[in-house]
């Protein structure tokens, strides 16, 4: 089998999930579309319902903060606010993290529920005793001893009903993106109450800025008892997904932003993800606490609201013991590959000091992993391409007996110990490292707004440059679609002279196709991560040198 064969196969089933996914994935616009003709089934939930405002004031996010009182929080982080009405967490920004390259403006990621894009948390006690009032949505809190959050101190809330029941709520923040909230009720009458903790994120709509990419989760997420729960927008708006666990976490997930909560552990809970005019992920532990006649119970929550920084959210999973948490970033099924990759990535940026250079060095390493398995399959390139003119003359000889010509080769490859299944074996086992390698750029937020040198400033987003304007020389714009940036080229020119030292196809018409397969390629890739685009050209360049090497090397005895 001829090892062109299987490269332009394995080429040309990619191209056609490339395209797929540019052309035929439903865009934001139609998905927006699509859920508002969607029915929104009432469900009914175990879950003592909260009182809740269903109506969205079309209000500012600047007027909606003012509208409650608040506690300001702030660290190294994020900055922020804590509502006094309901006692959430509806306002948090991040200070390290820019919405576009060239802007100063942060990354907001939770929003008062009363605007459009409303995003919060919301945590406490429920009970099914109807006679009991309980801390809602509309509750207003008091705030006791300090006014402002920090890593340094923390805050006390507290709400008192008519039957002498007193919620109160301690929430401190460490100097990243953990809140740790310790909730409270104290009864100071003769009457006992059973009370179940719950805690919930209410997300209003969809974010505008959904990928919809097949190989990126995004949407409501959990993994319960060892279990990876991912749900998408859609999916919970035709159907609620709950389940009882032991043991995990719940939350919902953006391509670079986290919004979690965990709760009380060594209790069992119930999740749910479900969509009431509002997108909900909640839990509700399933035995109550009893809270006897003069007694208090308590119950500790943590929430992270995080960007998905690997060591920060390693750090979150290994310090609070929280089940597989690392899950959050989305490393796909070739998480073998695609998390030590990225290991190897940052250990060279962080000895190099530049994410490009880093590609290259791993590049580098993983062409020393793969030398002996290369050096095996290129001398055996080597000796078909010697053996090209005794292959021309057997088709030319047995043009009409199929049978007879494939005895032929075969006894041919046999006596010069030649396998020409071996070309293939190093493309396959470099593609699931080229889509690992993808799978790291596309979804680790280290890479965001990373440059290389020149006219790269984010090796996360593709080459900006044309050739059809010159890469800029000429004075002006070109349309999305012809935007084949200097790396492109620079890749397909590398694959189009890595070409000519392969043996050619001695078929002409597979030969023309074979001629423009890295004009193909080019213009595929064009789109793709500028830093997967320099990997692939930087493989190119040594795969060969190492060729060139080891053709020098291989000789064959003349086939007469």
């Amino acid at each position: 089998m001829d090892s062109k064969n299987v490269i332009a196969a394995i080429a040309l089933s990619s191209a056609v999930i490339v395209l797929y996914s540019l052309f035929f994935v439903p865009e934001q616009s139609a998905i927006k579309q699509n859920v508002a003709e969607k029915n929104k089934i009432e469900q009914n939930t175990d879950t003592p319902s909260l009182d809740e405002k269903e109506t969205l004031v079309q209000v500012s996010r600047d007027d909606a903060l003012k509208e409650s009182k608040r506690v300001q929080f702030e660290n190294q982080s994020i900055i922020g606010s804590i509502s006094l009405k309901g006692a959430s967490i509806d306002d948090l920004t991040f200070k390290d993290y820019n919405t576009e390259l060239e802007s100063n403006e942060k990354i907001i990621l939770l929003a008062p529920k009363n605007i459009e894009d409303g995003y919060l948390i919301e945590s406490g006690f429920v009970t099914s005793d109807k006679n009991v009032d309980i801390p809602n949505a509309e509750t207003i809190w008091s705030l006791k001893g300090n006014n402002k959050l920090t890593n340094k101190s923390s805050i006390k809330l507290s709400w008192t009903n008519k039957q002498g029941l007193t919620f109160e709520k301690e929430i401190s923040l460490d100097d990243k993106f953990l809140f740790t909230i310790k909730q409270k009720v104290i009864n100071s009458t003769s009457n006992k109450y059973d009370f179940y903790s719950y805690g919930q994120i209410i997300r209003n709509k969809i974010p505008e800025d959904l990928l919809n990419f097949f190989i990126l989760h995004e949407g409501p997420i959990a993994t319960l008892d060892d279990e990876l729960i991912e749900e998408d927008y859609d999916d919970i708006q035709e159907k609620k997904f709950s389940k009882t666990s032991q043991k995990g976490w719940l939350g919902i997930s953006d391509k670079f932003w986290i919004t979690s909560i965990i709760p009380p552990k060594g209790k069992e809970f119930k999740t749910t993800f479900d969509y009431k005019k509002k997108f909900r992920a909640n839990f509700i532990a399933t035995d109550p606490i009893e809270l006897k006649e003069n007694g208090t119970i308590e119950e500790e929550l943590q929430v992270i609201v995080a960007a998905k920084r690997v060591d920060i959210i390693d750090g979150y999973a290994e310090t609070l013991k929280i089940d597989k948490f690392d899950l959050v970033i989305d490393w796909g099924f070739l998480y073998f590959i695609t998390k030590p990759l990225f290991f190897g990535i940052d250990y060279f940026f962080k000895l190099l000091g530049n994410y490009g250079l880093a590609i290259i060095a791993i590049t580098i390493c993983i062409r020393l992993a793969f030398f002996p398995l290369a050096n095996f399959s290129f001398r055996s390139m080597a000796k078909m391409k010697a053996l090209q003119p005794e292959m021309v003359r057997l088709k030319e000889l047995h043009k009409d007996d199929k049978m007879k010509l494939q005895q032929e080769m075969m006894a041919l490859y046999k006596k010069e110990k030649v396998n020409p299944m071996s070309g293939c074996l190093p493309i396959l086992v470099q593609i699931p490292v080229f889509f690992a390698l993808y799978k790291v750029l596309f979804v680790t937020i280290e890479m965001r707004h990373m440059p290389f040198y020149g006219w790269i400033h984010d090796l996360s987003e593709r080459d900006p440059t044309s050739i059809f304007n010159l890469f800029g020389l000429l004075p002006y714009d070109v349309p999305s679609f012809l935007v084949i940036g200097a790396w492109p080229v620079a890749m397909g020119v590398s694959m189009w002279i890595q070409q000519k030292l392969n043996p050619a196809p001695t078929d002409a018409i597979q030969a023309k196709i074979f001629m423009f397969f890295p004009l193909f390629l080019t213009v595929i890739l064009a789109p793709f991560p500028s830093g997967l685009v320099i990997y692939w050209t930087v493989n190119n360049i040594l795969t060969m040198a190492q060729q060139v090497f080891i053709m020098k090397r291989t000789t064959v005895k003349t086939v007469t």
